[in-house]
Formats: C-alpha cells, structure tokens, sequence
C-alpha cells in the first residue's frame, strides 16, 4: 500500500460523509442508541476532519440516505429496513432528517448525493460518477454505522477500484467493542486504518 500521505494528497482525494444527517445523527434519530454513541467522540473528529478537507481543497461529499413518506420503492428485504419504519423517524426528501447535522454543515463546496433505498451509498446512485468526474482515486469514509454503512461503502468502494482510508474514531457502530472487531478484523484488510489527527497533520 501507499503510504498515508501518497493516499490522501488533495486532488485524488475526497471524504464521504456516510448518513451524517439528522435523522440518523441527531436528537431524534432512527437509532437512538447509535447516535448517543457518535455524539461521545466519532461526531467531534467527524467535524474535525471535514473542516481540515475543505481547508485543503479536499472535496466533501455528503451520502445522504431518504426515503418517500408512502415507503413507496423502499426496500423491505432486511430487518434493519423494519427497525427504521418502526422508529417513526421520517426521512422524506427535503426534512430537516435529511439535512446535514449543524455540527458539520454543508459549505457551498460540498456536494450531497442522495440514495433512495439500500444500504450504502455508491450502489444505484451518482457517487461513482461524481467522484471520477472530481478525479477521485481515494475516498475517506466518515459516519455510521461500522455495523452496515460503513462496511458496505468500505466494500462497494473497493470493488469500485477506490482506495479507501478509514479514521476509526470518526466512525461508530454498536456496540463499541464490536465495532472494534470489525475494523481490527475485517475493514483492515480492505481499508487504511488510521486517525483523525493522522490525517489533519498530513494536510497540514
């Protein structure tokens, strides 16, 4: 592999947000326990880290996750689906559930690429053609959950031919440990592992 700094050089380089909205991060989130554990540490450095990109010319993508208020063309394949219809939380395209936490905001750089149904945001969307269009070969996944979203954009990515940089303290999934497991054990081998502040000092 590269190393840290030949990965993310601004120009080849883009950080996803993964579902970073306030519908799934905020006071009144799909996963309430998810974001009670993203408020303690991953949204901080999340911010951090978006700053820094917007600071170096890094671009920033926004991986939104909405669905109709009918649930019309929504999956119902998986219980993670049935979990999210059960909490009541809407996420209808252009609620402030769809809208980027404060925390992180969304600067007049930014892009934001919104995906109707699954559970990661490069299958069925425009990200792909979005990043190749920017000349992206890296991207940096920030977000929840390491359970599914990050996994499966971690994987998509890969299978997309991106290399992928993953600072495990501005990502979350539940419980702690387990998330853990995940990085040490599977997104390891798929991903560069690294930090937040890792990051920021090569910007800088």
């Amino acid at each position: 592999m590269p190393d840290l700094a030949e990965l993310i050089a601004p120009g080849r380089t883009a950080v996803l947000t993964q579902e970073c909205q306030k519908g799934v991060l905020g006071e009144h989130a799909v996963f309430p326990r998810l974001a009670d554990a993203a408020r303690a540490f991953a949204i901080p450095n999340m911010t951090r880290l978006v700053r820094g990109a917007r600071a170096s010319s890094v671009p920033v993508v926004h991986c939104i996750a909405a669905r109709r208020a009918d649930l019309a063309g929504y999956n119902a394949n998986a219980r993670i689906f049935g979990a999210a219809r059960k909490s009541g939380v809407s996420l209808e395209p252009g609620t402030p559930a769809t809208e980027v936490i404060d925390e992180i905001g969304v600067a007049g750089t930014d892009i934001t690429c919104v995906r109707m149904h699954g559970i990661g945001p490069f299958w069925g969307t425009e990200l792909d053609p979005i990043l190749r269009n920017l000349g992206v070969r890296t991207v940096i996944a920030v977000g929840v959950s390491v359970n599914v979203g990050i996994t499966n954009l971690v994987m998509d990515a890969v299978n997309a031919s991106y290399s992928v940089v993953l600072p495990r303290d501005a990502v979350c999934g539940i419980p702690a440990d387990y998330a853990d497991a995940v990085l040490d054990n599977t997104l390891s081998l798929l991903a560069m592992l690294t930090t937040t502040d890792e990051i920021l000092q090569v910007w800088s």
